[in-house]
């Protein structure tokens, strides 16, 4: 486990500055994602208010893990954006800065003034990263749009669960971080277009939650294109793949195993005692295993139930058979593997009457000569304000009391 960080901004995007206009969990990742490897992001909050994510979980104290660990590494500012002096302020700032990610409905921005072309004015070569429910245009641009909406209509909650059930949802925000990390990728590409001299006008990246989902939906248009048929919920299993999924070992544990390709199907069978199934001439493909998956499931599952985890992981490995246990929060942070890979950070943050030590998520991925790095935790609401506004654009102190005075910061 890693105890220590660096204040120092190390990495890649050294050098790189963000300016994060969002709230909630789409564009604040791809704020996380960009500060965790060295830019510089300014996290722009209402006043007295802040992202809403602050309180979200929030089970001890002021201010919720959610927000400590999405807003690490980054500098909170307030400024009221939605009043003309705090998008002057705003403006001011995109002259200094190299990105601009926001989350903001269509048209949210341009109503306050700030519109990718009036930044523009400010500074020519600025890359906006723009998330959304659905995107700048089409018909549904105007409607309003969470990552919990784009899963649905992305594709993923209609093929997640089983037949016979209604469709159901991952216990995270997967529609969020997906656009978030969408973002990124075009932030990413946007500023290697401008070093590589490709444009002289800064690249506007259009991310829609919708888009985002449906993009890691596979095969499903072809397959219904090509052959009229709608992939629909499996449970455990994944469709037209077999002998994939999830199965039930000794003591109510679970482990999912991934027997899908010919070779590995054949050693997999023959550990545990199936042979039979091995020389199987049905079996020999995958198209006759996933014609004939049940048999399989079942005959896998009738193995693993007489088996701890632990004995199902050990035959597996011995076998080279892609296996691994389904773990909890509290199994994950026991495993020695994910310890050894740094992806745990102890870090001490206030929670209920003070400060402790906290565990929070490692830096993903792992880059050999420039890795990225924790230099701080989720900052308290404007902990930034004076040292970003003062340093960047020089107000004084008296100035800045004054905007403090009406609420603009």
């Amino acid at each position: 486990m890693s105890r220590g960080s660096v204040r120092e901004a190390t990495g890649p995007l050294r050098g790189i500055r963000v300016l994060e206009l969002g709230n909630f969990v789409a564009a604040p990742t791809a704020g996380r994602l960009l500060a965790e490897f060295g830019a510089e992001v300014i996290k722009i909050e209402l006043p007295r208010v802040g992202d809403e994510v602050r309180s979200w979980r929030l089970l001890k104290g002021n201010t919720s893990m959610m927000w400590r660990a999405m807003a690490r590494n980054k500098k909170s500012v307030t400024v009221d954006l939605r009043t003309p002096e705090g998008a002057a302020l705003i403006l001011s700032l995109v002259e200094h800065v190299d990105v601009v990610v926001e989350n903001y409905r269509p048209g949210k921005l341009e109503s306050w003034g700030l519109a990718p072309d009036v930044m523009r004015e400010r500074n020519p070569a600025l890359v906006v990263v723009r998330i959304s429910g659905y995107g700048q245009t089409g018909p549904y641009r105007d409607r309003p749009g969470f990552g919990s909406v784009a899963e649905s209509m992305g594709g993923i909650r209609y093929v997640t669960g089983y037949e016979d059930r209604p469709p159901t949802r991952m216990n995270i925000s997967i529609g969020d971080t997906l656009a978030g990390m969408y973002g990124v990728i075009g932030a990413l590409m946007g500023l290697l277009a401008r070093e590589r001299g490709l444009t002289t006008r800064g690249e506007t990246v259009d991310v829609a939650l919708t888009e985002a989902v449906f993009s890691v939906m596979e095969s499903m248009v072809p397959e219904f294109s090509a052959y009229g048929v709608v992939r629909e919920r499996a449970g455990n299993f994944i469709s037209g793949v077999a002998p994939s999924g999830t199965y039930p070992c000794r003591e109510g544990a679970w482990v999912v195993i991934g027997g899908n390709s010919d070779g590995i199907f054949r050693r997999f069978m023959t550990a545990i005692g199936r042979a039979d199934l091995a020389n199987d001439p049905r079996m020999r493909d995958n198209p006759g295993r996933a014609a004939n998956g049940l048999e399989l499931n079942d005959a896998i599952s009738e193995w693993t139930r007489a088996h701890s985890v632990d004995e199902v992981m050990e035959v597996m490995t011995a076998a080279n058979v892609p296996a691994g246990p389904i773990y909890s929060v509290a199994d994950l942070m026991e495993d020695p593997h994910f310890k050894a890979r740094e992806m745990f950070i102890e870090r001490e943050v206030p929670v209920d009457g003070g400060p402790q030590p906290v565990i929070f998520p490692g830096v993903v991925p792992k880059l050999e000569q420039m890795p990225g790095a924790v230099r701080w935790s989720g900052p308290e609401l404007g902990e930034h304000t004076r040292e970003v506004l003062g340093g960047i654009l020089g107000l004084s102190d008296s100035e800045l009391a004054e905007l403090e005075q009406r609420r603009v910061v």
